[in-house]
């Protein structure tokens, strides 16, 4: 999780850098490792324009203010300008389509309506009260909502470089900015007694919202392509321990779409052609030569980690010699798995606290929970019927034995409960399981059994697991109320003996037929990633997110990723 640094602000950065050096040493002294996790998550919240809230699974930057650095000759070569200019104007850039994308999807949206609403004849609104008999034709009245509309998504910020790309963030930009404007167009409508047609109104906005979000999100699409290139991303410059920008500089290389891209470390025992531990980057020097680093990469970004080497004096001075409007400084305090929406930086007798909200597992979010699971389950049992016949038909025809297969697992508070799955395998393949296991001893098998090419698998088997066909029927477990549409991995009980203490967190929601365990990897996780993606979850879960995980478990079942 990295959190951003107010351009007013420089003066609590430092001190966050400290803290978050103390905290992580707490951390590793309570022996938990820290994580930096983009996924699927949302980040840390910050202000923007004054208006809503930017959240990104990636980091957020900020200009720094001017200083005694802000007049200082850049020097560089010119290719390192180049880089820096390419990076300024990828941001540019993308702003600008956006921005045409924008207008064309409201010029779409708006005069459609009207004329589907109205023909095309000229159609006018007319005034009431005091300005009885003033008309005023719909064609000024779509053109007054699309500036209007691309004023406010402006001023909410929702093209900002900051929460494009990544996370849920632009999205809520997009809502906010949509449903204020049209909240002030009804007031103003009520003002002027203006005698708008509802339907006409009703009906561009929802749907201008939706086909905005459409948009951006096939814009974020081709940006992730762009990104995994190397191309529209932010060229960052790690600094501090070797353990951190290890592994903050994994987590990045690992996922490009945050538009993150690491070109140097600088660590305290740095030297020059060095590599950070478990990765390609290089090494550009110690604590003590970030300037010169960042001019020998031509990094745009400099992002701070904990050590103990940078004190809060260290931080300040490197925020003052940053280039005001083309460096951006970045902190990465020691909080690890944490979702935006948990975390509230607020100053408290000069220092920048960061309030973490304690988890909590009752009240109205989990009611709210529990009626969108009956809901949806429900539809999508009347929905599926058709197909759910089919492939019971399918596997009572194939192969011999029960359709369903039952299996006891742990659910939530650690009770059991018997999980329903249509049967993919031979009717003995408990009995064959020792056997298998022994053979696959050492491949990442010792808590969770996974394989590929798996003999007990039926041949219409392979096609249900290949697609997820195989978990429909879990819809009833979740009708029913012992499993959740989204929650972790429901384990077997043999697999919790083996549990160590902390993992025994995921108990306290209800197992998911999906989670982030299903939509980052599936199968092909390792067990570590998948307890740590489950407990993510448990700590960070909301009805948002889990609308999210939905709809990327629909993309990864048919892109077929890591199932077997």
């Amino acid at each position: 999780m990295i959190e951003d640094v107010s351009t007013t602000a420089r003066d609590r950065a430092a001190s966050a850098a400290q803290s978050g050096s103390h905290a992580s040493a707490a951390s590793r002294a309570a022996g938990r490792p820290g994580t930096f996790d983009d996924a699927s998550a949302d980040a840390t919240a910050a202000p923007t324009s004054g208006f809503g809230s930017e959240g990104a699974a990636a980091a957020a930057s900020a200009s720094t203010p001017d200083g005694p650095g802000a007049g200082r000759p850049s020097g560089l070569p010119g290719t390192l300008s180049a880089a820096r200019a390419a990076a300024r104007n990828w941001r540019s850039a993308y702003g600008s389509r956006l921005v045409f994308s924008d207008l064309l999807v409201l010029v779409w949206v708006v005069f459609g309506v009207q004329i589907g609403y109205f023909g095309y004849d000229t159609a006018n609104a007319n005034f009431v009260g005091d300005l009885a008999g003033t008309v005023v034709s719909y064609t000024a009245i779509s053109l007054a909502i699309i500036v209007g509309w691309m004023v406010s998504l402006t001023a909410f910020g929702s093209r900002g470089y900051r929460v494009v790309g990544v996370g849920v963030a632009e999205y809520k930009l997009i809502a906010d900015a949509s449903v204020r404007w049209f909240g002030l167009v009804a007031i103003i409508a009520f003002l002027f007694k203006i005698d708008l047609a509802r339907g006409y109104i009703l009906i561009a906005f929802p749907v201008g919202m939706v086909v905005l979000m459409f948009s951006r999100w096939m814009w974020r699409q081709w940006l992730g392509v762009q990104r995994a290139r190397g191309a529209y991303s932010s060229q960052v410059l790690l600094v501090g321990s070797e353990e951190s920008t290890s592994h903050i500089a994994r987590e990045l290389q690992r996922q490009p779409a945050a538009g993150y891209r690491v070109v140097g470390a600088c660590i305290p025992s740095g030297r020059v052609a060095d590599y950070l531990p478990g990765t390609t980057i290089p090494v550009s020097g110690n604590v003590d030569s970030v300037m010169e680093a960042m001019d020998a990469t031509g990094a745009d970004t400099l992002v701070i980690t904990s050590s103990d080497e940078l004190s809060p004096q260290k931080v300040r001075e490197l925020s003052w010699n940053l280039e005001p409007g083309r460096q951006h400084l970045v902190v990465a305090p020691a909080l690890t798995d944490l979702g935006g929406p948990r975390i509230h930086t607020r100053p408290v007798a000069g220092l920048p606290l960061i309030h973490v909200e304690t988890p909590r597992y009752e009240g109205r979010k989990q009611v709210a929970k529990r009626l969108f699971d009956i809901v949806a389950s429900g539809v999508l049992i009347l929905v599926l019927s058709p197909v759910l016949a089919l492939i019971a038909l399918t596997v009572r025809l194939t192969s011999p034995g029960p359709v369903l297969f039952r299996q006891q697992r742990v659910g939530i508070r650690g009770s059991m409960f018997s999980m329903l799955k249509f049967r993919s395998m031979v009717t003995d393949a408990e009995a064959l399981l020792p056997a298998l296991q022994a053979e696959s001893r050492g491949a990442g098998n010792e808590v969770l059994f996974k394989m590929k090419d798996d003999p007990r698998i039926t041949r219409i088997g392979k096609v249900l697991r290949r697609y997820s066909l195989d978990e429909l029927p879990q819809l009833f477990n979740v009708f029913g109320g012992s499993m959740s549409l989204v929650g972790p991995r429901p384990p077997l009980e043999s697999e919790v003996s083996s549990y160590e203490k902390h993992v025994h967190r995921r108990f306290l929601v209800k197992p998911g037929v999906t989670g982030l365990w299903q939509v980052s990897g599936r199968s092909n996780l390792s067990w570590e990633d998948s307890v740590r993606l489950d407990l993510y979850y448990v700590e960070n879960w909301s009805i948002t997110g889990d609308i999210i995980i939905l709809w990327r478990t629909a993309k990864a079942v048919v892109a077929k990723e890591g199932a077997y």
